[in-house]
């Protein structure tokens, strides 16, 4: 079933509320502040939408207010039953040193239908709209899979732009990606804008490839379900106590690979909204008694895929 479209407002203050908590900090050297300000700008917002909420990613798994915690009710206990993944301010060093690409993000769907993603490492591969399905795969070279998505797309593996979290992890795909010629966009920070930016033309990138967050994933796969894009993700574990953990979340098969309709079952609202300025949208701008926001809005069943600009009364 679809998610009531009369809801997208709801979400799309909850996330411009977060961001503007979070700007108050830009450039202070205060991730901590930051983020708090965020959540419980967030938190806020959620408590007054009716719905019956249940936070299902989020930033702790146990009962530690005051972040937004696992399985932490939220909304006025009346209307649609939902699951919401959070992430109130991706990318908390960019807001604490005023650089590009902190946001404020949530993806909602009906009770079940998102994977409850623990805050481990997830190995992910993304490509844009418009190209054979299953056309790349982790169980693939980095190399196969640029020669696959450069022959779909008809062009030479050195006029394909991949982009990768810049972490010594990853020195191998760099080195591989360096002798094609691919070239290869870094981020330092906060991987759901950079797996998003597959789905935009004018970010110019053609293919995210790395190992990132598990939460963080999920939600860029909420946001790329509505924009007909391939994503495969599969959990990473550094240790024991991990494998038990992702157990407790209902997940057994430890080595599974997930599809977007693997992690995002059915209907999904998206909302991003920025904090500093970034690549898909603008942060937040004070104007004294209010602020400007802008907020990329997804919603799967209508097709929504808009950048709402708004002005806010603090």
């Amino acid at each position: 079933m679809n998610i009531d479209k009369f809801l997208i407002n709801s979400f799309i203050r909850t996330t411009e509320r977060a961001a503007y908590g979070a700007s108050i900090f830009r450039g202070k050297n205060d991730k901590i502040s930051a983020d708090q300000a965020a959540v419980d700008e967030m938190r806020k917002e959620l408590n007054s939408i009716n719905m019956k909420g249940k936070i299902v990613i989020g930033e702790g798994e146990l009962d530690n207010a005051p972040m937004l915690y696992i399985n932490e009710k939220v909304g006025t206990k009346t209307g649609e039953e939902l699951d919401i993944a959070v992430d109130p301010l991706e990318g908390t060093n960019f807001t604490a040193k005023n650089l590009p690409n902190a946001l404020s993000v949530l993806a909602v769907t009906r009770r079940g239908n998102l994977l409850h993603a623990p805050d481990i490492y997830m190995e992910k591969i993304a490509i844009g709209p418009n190209l054979p399905k299953n056309l790349v795969d982790l169980d693939f070279s980095v190399e196969k899979n640029i020669e696959l998505l450069s022959g779909a797309k008809n062009v030479k593996p050195n006029k394909i732009t991949a982009c990768v979290l810049k972490r010594p992890r990853h020195n191998a795909i760099i080195k591989t990606l360096d002798e094609m010629g691919v070239k290869i966009n870094f981020i330092t920070d906060g991987d759901v804008s950079g797996v998003i930016s597959v789905a935009y033309p004018k970010e110019n990138v053609d293919i995210y490839i790395g190992i990132g967050g598990g939460p963080e994933g999920v939600l860029a796969a909420a946001a790329l379900s509505c924009l007909e894009c391939q994503m495969q993700t599969r959990l990473i574990f550094q240790n024991t106590s991990e494998k038990e953990r992702v157990k407790k979340f209902g997940i057994k098969n430890l080595n599974q690979k997930y599809n977007i309709k693997d992690m995002v079952k059915d209907d999904v609202i998206f909302c991003a909204t920025g904090v500093t300025d970034g690549d898909l949208v603008k942060g937040i701008k004070d104007l004294g008694d209010s602020f400007a926001s802008e907020t990329l809005v997804l919603h799967k069943s209508s097709k929504t895929n808009k950048i709402i600009k708004n002005q806010v009364k603090k």
